[in-house]
């Protein structure tokens, strides 16, 4: 057998332990119900309820109102009224606490979506979400959840702007994929 390159070893480690990072593709997505903030205004959001209307985008990030957060949930607010259109429902989670995500919600996400308050993280560590230095901050993954509660689709990365082409790409690719039924 012949021996493989070291470039391609490389890739395959670096590619399992990504796959350990996440959800894999398939996977059931853990069920959970969490305070919300939109507009300003808190609520209870359920998964299992949003997953009735369709696919859910839950995109868990590190912290409200730092640089890369910010940008990523201007992104996905642009994004919104093509996820609505699509039939798809866009919510963010972080370990932040409901005041500051009650802020978050207007000032960074434009009152388009909500976002979750995971203090405890323990929705964080059902998603396999929590960076390894701080298992009670969230990562940078997002998943495209299907209405069934399967991981359709799973992105991890630091590139804020990555996550919101790729989740919407996933959900239009879902969208296609039930025209015929």
């Amino acid at each position: 057998m012949k021996p493989k390159p070291l470039a391609a070893m490389v890739l395959a480690a670096c590619t399992l332990g990504a796959a350990h990072a996440a959800l894999p593709v398939g996977a059931p997505a853990p069920v959970f119900t969490g305070e919300a903030a939109l507009g300003g205004r808190t609520f209870t959001f359920s998964l299992a309820e949003a997953l009735r209307e369709g696919p859910v985008v839950l995109y868990f990030y590190p912290k409200a109102f730092t640089s890369g957060c910010t940008i990523e949930a201007h992104a996905f607010a642009e994004a919104t009224p093509q996820f609505q259109a699509l039939g798809a429902r866009v919510i963010g989670m972080s370990a932040d606490d409901i005041a500051t995500l009650q802020r978050f919600s207007v000032e960074a996400c434009g009152s388009k979506f909500p976002v979750a308050a995971d203090r405890e993280a323990r929705v964080i560590r059902q998603y396999d979400a929590a960076l390894a230095a701080r298992p009670d901050t969230a990562d940078r993954i997002s998943y495209v959840i299907g209405p069934q509660g399967r991981v359709l689709h799973v992105h991890a990365g630091s590139d804020p702007l990555a996550h919101v082409r790729s989740t919407l790409q996933a959900v239009e690719a879902w969208r296609r994929s039930q025209a015929g039924k």
